[in-house]
């Protein structure tokens, strides 16, 4: 982190890890020191290859940042939960519905996992679904989100002296962090690899985020009515997420056998994965893994869960279209979604899924436990 004078900000406790041994994912770890120089990046290039084509989720560790470093952004990362009145945050709620971004807070009980019946929106005319909230069930999550260039929009007042802080830690995650998985992932495709870092710039229009979540525990009634599920499975809307880890279990990502497995904590550890967008961008080469929240471990449900993240997205005028000239696609072939004519824009992706999440009625899927809605002719499933 740069010299940047430290306000004085509530230490965040973490919780201890779990101590049960637990049905674990064995995901493949990135040594990011090793991607400063070409013979380095020559040897992740296989590991990260495989690492993303098996689960979809690597570990990183050697990212820059000290694990004092790492406390410090939990820290902050409680602020807008802990230290700002319930009228302030009102001020600050995002207006999801409308801008198909989280920038500000995103409420508690806003996403629910049944709709009243609604006729299919059409692609960006789509009108405000009702929730039920008498049947479904309501989720506890609350985020609170800024754009990477964090002067973009205001903050409450208490989170104000952190914003050098914050900008530090968006710049952090995107060259230290974010430049380096996407120049391993050209070369894994054989191509130059400044060829995706050029769609993810830092200081064009686009939406990538800075995103702390905080996971609220539910009642006994609510975990019975949604089987223990926080958030059901799904893909990540953009390219590339970046999770620094912290130790309340409860992401699980769905193995190549079909079973949910436990992502385990590592100290100053970053979780990655790749999702829709990137998806798009490499012709199916690169899928995003289904993952999920689930209620903690049981010697860990006395707690809440703190996330941090990175949601890295490309430039907002970015067409979604395959790299098709990558000599390893153009050796097995591209998975198309859509043709080229109606490959969508970062923008467009980006926003009509963040604003049918949650709010809006979906069928149910072709394959057991899965339901599905339709974005822009695209099918897009979620897992129960």
């Amino acid at each position: 982190m740069p010299n940047i004078t430290l306000t004085e900000c509530p230490r965040y406790i973490a919780p201890p890890p779990t101590q049960l041994d637990l049905d674990f994912a064995d995901l493949v770890v990135i040594d990011l020191a090793r991607a400063n120089t070409p013979e380095g990046r020559a040897e992740l290039v296989p590991q990260l290859r495989d690492g993303f084509r098996t689960h979809g989720f690597v570990y990183a560790i050697n990212h820059g940042y000290s694990q004092a470093e790492c406390d410090r952004i939990f820290d902050i990362a409680d602020v807008p939960f802990t230290a700002v009145p319930p009228e302030e945050m009102k001020i600050y709620t995002a207006s999801i519905d409308k801008a198909g971004y989280y920038a500000g807070y995103k409420p508690r009980k806003y996403w629910a996992s049944k709709f009243y019946p609604a006729p299919p929106p059409l692609l960006l005319t789509r009108p405000r679904q009702k929730v039920d909230t008498e049947s479904g069930i309501m989720d506890e999550i609350e985020h609170y989100g800024l754009n990477r260039d964090v002067t973009q929009r205001p903050h409450p007042q208490a989170l104000r002296p952190f914003l050098p802080e914050l900008d530090a830690f968006a710049r952090h995650n995107h060259f230290n962090v974010l430049h380096p998985i996407l120049r391993l992932i050209a070369l894994s495709l054989e191509l130059p690899e400044e060829i995706l870092v050029e769609k993810h710039n830092f200081d064009r229009v686009g939406k990538t985020a800075i995103t702390f979540l905080k996971y609220y525990r539910r009642t006994e009634e609510e975990e019975e009515k949604s089987k223990n599920v926080w958030m059901k499975g799904h893909t990540d809307i953009g390219s590339v997420t970046i999770l620094w880890s912290q130790p309340v279990g409860g992401l699980q990502i769905l193995s190549p056998d079909g079973k949910w497995r436990w992502v385990r904590h590592i100290d100053n550890a970053l979780v990655i994965n790749t999702g829709d967008m990137m998806e798009f961008l490499t012709g199916g080469f690169y899928k995003p893994t289904i993952h999920r929240v689930v209620q903690p471990p049981s010697d860990q449900r006395a707690y809440d869960r703190l996330g941090a993240f990175y949601f890295a997205m490309p430039d907002d005028d970015v067409r979604l279209l395959p790299l098709a000239h990558s000599p390893v696609l153009e050796r097995v072939g591209i998975e198309r979604r859509f043709s080229d004519e109606d490959a969508p824009l970062s923008d467009v992706w980006r926003r009509e899924r963040t604003i049918s999440y949650g709010r809006t009625e979906l069928k149910k899927g072709t394959d057991d436990n899965t339901e599905e809605e339709v974005i822009g002719g695209i099918v897009v499933k979620h897992y129960n």
